[in-house]
């Protein structure tokens, strides 16, 4: 700041009036550069987006283009825009790079998608590419709602019981009659007018709002009481409710529902959410211990997990190839993995179709054909820095429920990443769970692009005081 002599009779300014301008200048000052350098990111995403959809159309067609699906785009990035915009409005401390992270990962979804099916010969809605555009732009519209209506994260906490029932009626839908639909062998999705929906997609942004409401009262109980064993403290029998009750909903979905996946990432949210707000290892040590029993018994039991873990241990087994939960899935998309090699095929220049389910269930390995391993390194470098961003808006703040839902919502995501990358690549078993952001499927845009809305507002409402702005 510039020192001004005092006026002759007057006394000089006090240093404190000096101290809070330069603070005012500060705080009018981050918010607009934070604003200006997501715009910038923006336009390298809207540029990788565009040029994506530009490269598969000379690949697959041989130096032709079609200026519709190029005309989408721009809209898209368009809306995206719309979204940047209402930020410096209604959230300019929001996190610079969410937003952008989520348009090119997004859009490369979006292309690979487009290429898969471009010589099908489907148009307008058949399109499985233009369906995905559909489906962004309704997500997009969706969380710019969001952003727009939810303008403090902590009204959330006071909705926490309702968040729970909505839940659990979106976990059970597809279980009743007339609605519920069974698809792949696992019943996740309802059909309502022709629209097919899977709504356990809403429910774990349902369950993660209740679970920081409610660890956020019930922390005392679970962290302070218990018997120290091995140099760890365990809870008391009567504080197991909780976790007794998640992995009983965890187990009825991969029993009922069928999908080994969801189950998994509903309670490992809950183990993560109940370390956070307890510190206490002791519970992850227990609720590892119950549903590894818990898998264990039922692939031993169940014969669609006995022949996902078949297909784990010998997936090159003919005998496996057409079983339930087969691996002749696993193996094309190992092949088309190490068709890749470093550098790719290029966009539009693989044959990543040979796979089935290669755009949703399977789009890591039709990427990485593609892409080649440094392409997925890259995409794989975004999903950490989202993550990161999400990890570090959450311990900002000084609200234990605005911590645990930012904590809660990153990990959902990271624990999806890590699920479908490790059944892709055989590390674990695969499930049929969606890759956020890429993967074909409305209802996973639609949750993962409330996720996001939900970690912008939570990063503009977190902030402490003047000096602390959630940035780079």
């Amino acid at each position: 700041m510039t020192e001004t002599a005092p006026i002759a009779g007057k006394p000089a300014a006090a240093e404190p009036r000096n101290t809070f301008t330069g603070t005012i200048k500060l705080r009018l000052r981050t918010p607009a550069r934070q604003r200006n350098l997501e715009l910038g990111l923006l336009l390298v995403a809207f540029a990788i987006n565009l040029g994506s959809i530009i490269l598969v159309q000379f690949g697959a067609l041989g130096g032709e283009t079609h200026s519709d699906a190029i005309t989408y785009t721009g809209l898209l990035c368009a809306l995206v825009l719309v979204v940047h915009v209402a930020l410096r409005i209604v959230a300019p401390d929001a996190d610079p790079f969410l937003l952008p992270i989520a348009s090119v990962l997004n859009g490369l979804g979006i292309a690979m998608i487009y290429r898969i099916h471009l010589n099908d010969g489907a148009t307008g809605w058949a399109s499985a590419g233009v369906r995905q555009m559909a489906w962004t732009a309704l997500a997009i519209v969706i969380a710019l709602a969001v952003i727009v209506l939810i303008r403090n994260h902590r009204v959330l906490q006071r909705y926490r019981y309702i968040a729970m029932f909505t839940g659990i009626v979106l976990l059970l839908l597809p279980m009743l009659p007339g609605i519920g639909q069974t698809i792949n062998g696992a019943r996740l999705w309802i059909n309502i007018f022709g629209f097919s929906f899977q709504p356990g997609e809403l429910a774990k942004i349902a369950l993660a709002i209740f679970f920081a409401g409610y660890l956020v009262e019930a922390r005392d109980s679970l962290s302070m009481v218990g018997k120290k064993f091995l140099g760890m403290r365990f809870p008391r029998a009567r504080d197991l409710g909780p976790i007794l009750v998640i992995w009983a909903a965890a187990m009825a979905v991969l029993i009922f529902q069928r999908d080994l996946g969801t189950s998994l990432l509903y309670f490992g949210l809950f183990l993560v959410m109940i370390y956070v707000a307890t510190g206490r290892a002791s519970w992850v040590i227990l609720g590892l211990g119950l549903f590894v029993g818990g898998a264990l018994v039922a692939s031993q039991t169940l014969g669609y997990v006995q022949g996902r873990f078949n297909a784990w241990l010998d997936p090159f087994n003919p005998a496996h190839y057409d079983a339930i939960g087969g691996s002749y899935q696993l193996v094309q998309g190992m092949f088309g993995l190490a068709h890749g090699e470093l550098i790719g095929t290029g966009l539009g220049q693989g044959r990543p179709y040979l796979t089935p389910l290669a755009d949703s269930d399977y789009i890591i390995a039709s990427l990485g054909e593609e892409l080649g391993l440094a392409g997925l390194f890259v995409i794989f470098g975004l999903y950490l820095l989202f993550v990161a961003r999400g990890m570090r808006i959450g311990f900002a703040g000084q609200d234990d429920f605005g911590r645990l839902l930012a904590v809660g919502l990153s990990f959902v995501i990271a624990l999806q990443v890590f699920i479908v990358v490790g059944g892709v690549t055989r590390l674990i078993p695969l499930t049929g769970l969606t890759t956020p952001f890429l993967a074909a499927g409305g209802s996973s845009l639609v949750a993962n692009w409330i996720i996001v809305a939900l970690l912008l507002r939570l990063s503009d409402t977190v902030r402490t005081g003047p000096h602390l702005v959630v940035g780079p």
